[in-house]
């Protein structure tokens, strides 16, 4: 059994002395491909599904594990679309709440090796996103409705309105299932090499003890064994712990500014999808367009974070078209305005942002990047005495067309409202022909 951790002495937790792993890496990225793939993708309407039509174990292993063929698989193909796509790494579900594992386990026989697809899935996975340079991270969850020491409560699950509940739990132990848990995480930080991501999800303790928290997957040894087995990985904060962590994970959501924790800026990263559901929903309408996907991605950046883009591949092994029109498209874009996501972050405060855009800065380069979300008409009015003082080249970044500078006339300060030292860029009439235009600037 692996030792507890010491609780850090500093009473922030987002204190940066409190977090170990390699963020270095991560804060330069951005920009990540979540998956989701599991026995739901079979039933094709959400990756809750056993949960949300109350579908127990037994009946979920007969339509499911028994009919589970990715005959199309073939992780080189994904890789190299996240690549396409301008992503630097992979978050992969090697188990979701379903308890369906995708490599192959000592530990249990509900696996991808026992199905129809006859082997490990995500060893291959991983080599593919590997030798395209992308950083590995793998999603496990805590929780597990198949297992059978693992306690079933009545807020989450498929038994979680069941009559037979009580009955079942009579002869679980959850700490066996901790056991469980503990054993698979070992062997996934220990087979595969060297992992930079560790997501785990999710805790959900409740004020009458009825929900599930740290004490349920004891939370300190889990944590003291990852940082053992590999002590610079990123680790997520789901495990109902107030230190430990590197990131704060916004699901679903834009923060509107940077995340903070007891007042300190934390590394944080948005999650989220191509439309409401995580795993592969055949018949979800609600798919977000290309151009609100990059505009996501910007805004996330602009405000110091990452985006983990989640697609959910079908149960035959492939990305759907709809998500691989999205993909390829934030890639296309990617391909010329790369340089305005990796390696910025939140503009200095000194830079007011200008109308309907948003800004980020590569403090290495000292480049600044606006991001035109609405084109304006003939000049870009730049807010605030620095940029009248420290631009000095500005360029349309799809093409590196020069644009000319301006200082504003005392006569156009009047309209504009700005002071006598602020700046303006001359655009071309015509809107360029790109999801979001990018003007970058150099400065002195």
């Amino acid at each position: 059994m692996a030792k507890s951790v010491r609780r850090p002495a500093r009473k922030a937790a987002s204190d940066p002395a409190t977090m170990q792993g390699d963020s270095s890496w991560f804060v330069h990225d951005r920009f990540g491909m979540f998956i989701h793939w599991g026995l739901y993708a079979l039933g094709a309407r959400h990756e809750w599904l056993m949960h949300n039509e109350q579908i127990p174990v037994g009946e979920y292993e007969r339509r499911y594990f028994r009919h589970f063929e990715p005959d199309l698989y073939d992780p080189q193909v994904w890789a190299d679309t996240a690549a396409k796509a301008g992503m630097k790494y992979f978050v992969i579900t090697t188990k979701h709440h379903e308890g369906f594992c995708l490599w192959d386990s000592d530990l249990t026989d509900y696996k991808a090796p026992n199905t129809l697809a006859g082997r490990d899935l995500l060893r291959p996975m991983v080599d593919a996103y590997r030798g395209n340079g992308l950083k590995v991270g793998f999603y496990h969850s805590l929780i597990d409705w198949h297992h059978p020491q693992y306690i079933l409560d009545p807020h989450i699950g498929p038994y979680r309105a069941s009559p037979e509940r009580e009955q079942l739990n009579k002869a679980r132990r959850q700490s066996r299932y901790a056991d469980y848990l503990h054993g698979q995480v070992r062997e996934l930080l220990t087979r595969f090499g060297k992992i930079d991501v560790m997501w785990f999800d999710f805790s959900y303790p409740k004020p009458d003890g009825s929900g599930k928290g740290r004490a349920d997957w004891r939370s300190e040894e889990l944590l003291a064994l990852v940082r053992g087995l590999q002590p610079h990985i990123m680790l997520d904060d789901r495990l109902d712990l107030p230190y430990g962590w590197d990131i704060k994970t916004p699901e679903q959501v834009q923060p509107r500014q940077w995340v903070t924790v007891d007042g300190h800026k934390v590394v944080w990263e948005a999650c989220q999808t191509f439309s409401g559901s995580w795993g592969y929903h055949r018949d979800e309408a609600s798919w977000r367009d290309t151009d609100e996907l990059i505009r996501t991605l910007v805004d996330c950046v602009s405000k110091g974070g990452n985006l983990l883009l989640n697609v959910g591949p079908t149960a035959r092994g492939e990305f759907d078209p709809r998500a691989m029109d999205r993909i390829l498209g934030i890639g296309e874009w990617m391909r010329r305005h790369s340089r305005s996501i990796y390696g910025c972050t939140q503009a200095p405060d000194e830079f007011g942002v200008p109308e309907n855009c948003k800004l980020t800065w590569n403090p290495d380069r000292k480049r600044l990047y606006v991001h035109v979300l609405a084109w304006p008409y003939k000049q870009l009015w730049l807010p605030g005495q620095a940029y009248g003082e420290r631009v000095e080249y500005a360029q349309l970044l799809h093409d590196a067309s020069e644009l000319t500078l301006n200082r504003v006339e005392d006569w156009q300060a009047h309209w504009v409202k700005s002071g006598p030292t602020a700046a303006s860029v001359n655009l071309p009439q015509t809107r360029p022909g790109v999801a979001v235009p990018v003007v970058e600037l150099f400065l002195k």
